[in-house]
């Protein structure tokens, strides 16, 4: 029993390695034709192109172990029946929890790799990736609006026209207000460059007071400005959510609810994350019991392919719920682990199903 669990491990892993490699050169293909549409426009060169794109394979990489576990998984399922191994091993009294046992294995070294790699490997490239590219274009970080980024600071709502790569704000509006929310200073900085410890220095400022009988106006040359945001929060607007580290989401999670702003979209992120490395053994188990196929019957490719668009409606449902969640104010944790169970009851389903034949 031991000899054949590892030689179906080591034919399931494999299967999902050579799935999953040709998967990333085939999006990688797919990134690199996109990114050259530009290279006429913005003088950027070939080997700027393919950086951007190596850079790009670890998010690629991460977003791919799903659907290339389940295809992979199909493979080798497919393989094995074809050549009537499969029939061998029922016979020699290999169970179908067996067989999913020894799934569960290779599922779960594989979902431990999709957690380092997303949470080490992705967010760094990522970030580097959208630097260089940065430095490539319009050196400009994020202008979440027409008129820039807003961030809430305390009693203070902060207007930054401009990021760029390296954290220097440009064209800083500061509107701070008392308890009552009345509008005590509005200070308009042309740049502001981070210090140390939240301090950041601001520079050619105009000061505008309003008091209770007057309003003055003055111009400073330079002076420090004390607030929550920092280049760790803006190198946030870099990275999408999916591609962030569990880290960095739950601070940022933390800084939008001090700040009592909504938090939803990275909640979920954040909890799809969580439940991400789970999706790996969901499609395994989703593939199992396309593993009963009779040949004499016909119709494998057809089988197989049904198994695949399955795969491919959980990567969608996922997606789809999580906008849903987010529009309709659901609970993150719902909206994130919703898709799973609903796939996870599906496939246990079908196994129980042929168990009974």
């Amino acid at each position: 029993m031991r000899v054949l669990r590892r030689y179906l491990r080591r034919q399931v892993f494999s299967s999902i390695v050579l799935v999953l490699a040709g998967l990333l050169m085939l999006f990688s293909f797919f990134d690199l034709i996109y990114e050259m549409r530009d290279m006429g426009a913005t003088n950027t060169g070939l080997a700027t192109v393919l950086t951007f794109v190596a850079l790009s394979m670890p998010g690629r990489l991460y977003e791919l172990f799903p659907i290339a576990a389940l295809i992979g998984t199909l493979f080798a399922l497919a393989q094995l029946v074809v050549s009537s191994e499969f029939a061998v091993m029922r016979t020699s009294g290999v169970s179908i929890l067996g067989i999913g046992s020894g799934l569960m294995q290779v599922g779960l070294a594989l979902a431990l790799v999709a957690f380092l790699v997303g949470e080490f490997v992705t967010p760094m490239s990522e970030e580097a990736a959208q630097r260089m590219r940065l430095r490539e274009t319009t050196n400009v970080v994020a202008s979440s609006f027409r008129s820039g980024l807003w961030v809430k600071d305390e009693n203070s709502f902060v207007n930054v026209g401009r990021v760029l790569q390296d954290a220097t704000l440009q064209d800083v509006r500061i509107y701070r207000f008392d308890s009552a929310y009345r509008l005590l200073t509005i200070s308009q900085a042309r740049s502001g460059v981070y210090v140390r410890d939240n301090l950041w220095r601001l520079r050619d400022i105009v000061l505008t007071r309003f008091e209770a009988d007057r309003t003055s106006v003055e111009r400073i040359a330079e002076m420090e400005w004390r607030s929550v945001l920092t280049p760790r929060i803006l190198a946030v607007l870099l990275v999408p959510p999916d591609k962030m580290s569990l880290f960095t989401l739950f601070s940022y999670v933390q800084h939008l609810r001090n700040n009592n702003q909504e938090s939803g979209r990275y909640e979920i992120a954040l909890w799809n994350k969580l439940i991400y490395p789970i999706a790996i053994l969901v499609m395994m188990i989703v593939a199992l019991p396309f593993s009963y196929l009779n040949v004499r019957e016909g119709g494998i490719s057809t089988k197989i392919f049904a198994g695949i668009m399955l795969g491919l409606l959980f990567h969608v449902l996922t997606r789809l719920i999580g906008h849903i969640g987010q529009l309709a104010a659901w609970p993150p944790i719902l909206a994130a682990v919703a898709p799973t169970v609903v796939f996870i009851l599906l496939g246990v389903g079908m196994i129980r199903q042929l168990e009974r034949r």
